[in-house]
């Protein structure tokens, strides 16, 4: 019995037993050579070179036979170095490439680990039958990652430095960032790039020149040409490859301006118009705008040279607007400024404002007008004369040979049309006066006319009141208005303060309204209501005044009494003061008379001096019967 495998420096433990009787005795040999005659046996520290085999010979004597046996022993030496390295060409994609694991020391195990987990052989990555050489059939980008090998024995372990494995590729297709279009005289700036391992190299090329040995490359747009082709090339110097990739340039002039051009003529509805697109640069596509909203053909609206050219056949009323073109090309677009277009048209049949009838020695007036654009220019003719050259014809002092026929021509001197219309007048004999005449004083609840005197022949006649026609119906809808009129005179039946009023007479002819002057209508009435105000009672030596007043047009005379109204009267005017003393006392009697109705009215009142001791009630019936006899003999009011 011994171990099978040990490293250096360690001692072996060998023992040998075989049955036998009498017991055998034991030798122990190592590659030939006695090293014990015990059946146990200790190796010194060991060494590489005692690796070998180990004999076990027992011996019987008194038999004379023996036996052997034999152990394998290897002395392992430690792992000491594991390194990967590669083998041939560097690792280039779709290339073979080889890695192999290099070691030192008793190496009995290799395996391979990838990114921290153990590597296996697959359609592509394939190993060695020692596990020493990992080869990639073909390498790929997808293999980059980090390596190891480990080499190990049943007492050590060694692992490799980490190997990091980047893939050489591409370089592949490149791409191109700038612009697909620029303004000519401007630079234009392109880029490219090309994945690749290592970073490639580039160079750029113009009509089969190199322009430019970098990614960017800047280009100037002096060229003639309208479209322009530039190439970039990417190289990677490792993998010996190249890519290309092109780039279409188109070189256009910016659209500077944008006008609408027309025609000298003027635009006449009923004829052909155009309108054109004027472009400063280089337009591909043209459209026409009226009052903001895109114009469309129809049957009169036709669109020419991709739209360059717009033309009306026949213009119309309704063409009148705004109308805007827009330019465009593949990367720009400007707006003309608006341009209004007017229709010139007319004139239309004019109208004519005169009158039919005109009276002798007046004037007439006559007005014509007539839808155009421009304006028309007017002339008034009359028996084949011309008597006007404005739209505002005033005829001199009428008389009866100036009735007929009076013509308006209208003219446009932008269409060069012409229209015409009549008017015909007659001339009749003039209403020179209206006036209104009165023939007695309006009193209220008399009976009252106004008479309407009228100058020349008329047709009617009509009354107003207050700057309304006198309507007849209200002289029997309101209880307090009665008047009818008969002839020319308008009668009240009687006169009432509600009449009061401005009056006119107007007399109508066929030529028009004649109004007389106003009459203002002030009805006479009264007095009634009259009253004296003023104390009842003063003490002596005071000073009192009475006041009497009536309802009245026009004002009253006033007269005061003292007792007996038929005595001379004490006091003119409406108003009596005086100093109170014990003969004041009685009765103050004032008459109110109105000059016009010749109406009077009398009021009377008790004044009373206090601190006296009266006798006045013999006197004041004394004075109410000598009223009442005055009443009877005299056309009085009492109130």
């Amino acid at each position: 019995m011994g171990p099978s495998f040990l490293g250096p420096g360690d001692n072996a433990p060998f023992r040998c037993y075989a049955s036998s009787n009498p017991p055998s005795s034991y030798k122990w040999f190592f590659n030939g050579s006695l090293v014990s005659n015990t059946s146990e046996y200790v190796s010194p520290p060991l060494t590489e070179d005692m690796s070998g085999t180990y004999t076990c010979m027992a011996y019987n004597n008194i038999t004379g036979k023996n036996s052997s046996a034999d152990k394998m022993l290897t002395v392992l030496a430690p792992v000491t170095m594991a390194s990967i390295k590669i083998v041939g060409a560097q690792p280039i994609e779709n290339h073979t490439f080889t890695l192999t694991c290099e070691t030192e020391g008793s190496v009995e195990s290799v395996i391979w680990m990838y990114n921290w987990s153990s590597l296996y052989a697959d359609n592509r990555r394939n190993l060695s039958m020692d596990n020493t050489t990992l080869t990639f059939d073909p390498v790929m980008k997808s293999d980059n990652g980090n390596y190891q090998c480990v080499a190990s024995n049943q007492f050590s372990r060694n692992y490799s430095h980490i190997f990091s494995l980047d893939v050489f590729y591409g370089p592949e297709m490149p791409t191109i960032m700038g612009p697909n279009a620029a303004k000519r005289g401007d630079n234009a700036t392109f880029s490219c790039y090309a994945s690749s391992n290592p970073p490639c190299s580039y160079e750029w090329f113009f009509n089969g020149s190199v322009v430019s040995n970098t990614s960017e490359y800047v280009a100037s747009l002096l060229t003639d040409e309208s479209s322009v082709m530039y190439t970039c090339m990417a190289y990677n110097n490792l993998t010996g490859k190249n890519s290309t990739a092109y780039k279409m340039l188109t070189v256009f002039d910016p659209i500077e301006d944008v006008q609408i051009e027309t025609p000298m003529n003027p635009a006449i509805v009923g004829h052909f118009y155009e309108l054109t697109c004027n472009v400063t640069g280089t337009a591909k596509h043209f459209y026409w705008m009226k009052n903001g909203e895109l114009l469309h053909e129809d049957n009169r609206t036709v669109f020419h040279m991709d739209n360059k050219i717009v033309t009306f056949n026949p213009l119309e009323l309704n063409d009148t607007g705004l109308y805007q073109c827009m330019a465009l090309n593949l990367f720009w677009n400007k707006t003309s400024p608006s341009y209004m277009l007017l229709m010139n048209y007319g004139p239309e049949t004019p109208m004519i404002d005169a009158p039919a009838f005109a009276e002798e020695g007046h004037s007439a007036v006559f007005t014509c007008s007539a839808k155009s654009v421009p304006p028309s220019h007017y002339s008034w003719w009359f028996n084949g004369s011309s008597v006007a050259n404005s739209s505002v014809f005033t005829t001199d002092p009428l008389s009866f040979n100036m009735s007929g026929e009076y013509t308006c021509v209208a003219y446009n001197n932008v269409t060069e049309n012409n229209s015409t219309n009549s008017k015909m007048l007659t001339v009749i004999e003039a209403i020179t006066s209206v006036m209104i005449r009165i023939t007695t004083v309006p009193i209220n609840s008399d009976v009252f006319i106004l008479a309407c005197d009228v100058s020349g022949p008329y047709d009617m006649i009509y009354w107003m009141k207050d700057n309304m026609h006198l309507n007849m119906t209200n002289s029997t809808a309101n209880p307090f208005v009665s008047y009818h009129i008969k002839n020319n005179m308008l009668y009240f039946t009687p006169v009432n303060r509600v009449d009061d009023g401005t009056y006119e007479c107007v007399a109508t002819n066929k030529a028009g309204q004649h109004k007389s002057p106003t009459y203002v209508l002030l009805v006479n009435y009264g007095p009634l209501n009259v009253m004296i105000s003023g104390p009842d009672k003063a003490k002596v030596g005071s000073s009192v005044s009475l006041t009497c007043s009536a309802e009245t047009r026009p004002d009253c005379d006033f007269h005061w009494f003292f007792n007996n109204p038929l005595l001379p009267n004490v006091e003119v005017g409406p108003v009596i003061t005086f100093s109170v003393t014990k003969e004041n006392e009685g009765i103050y009697v004032c008459r109110a008379r109105n000059p016009v109705t010749n109406i009077e009215a009398f009021q009377y009142k008790t004044f009373n001096v206090i601190g006296h001791a009266s006798a006045l009630h013999f006197h004041s019936r004394g004075v109410l019967m000598l009223m009442g006899v005055f009443a009877l003999s005299f056309p009085v009011l009492f109130n």
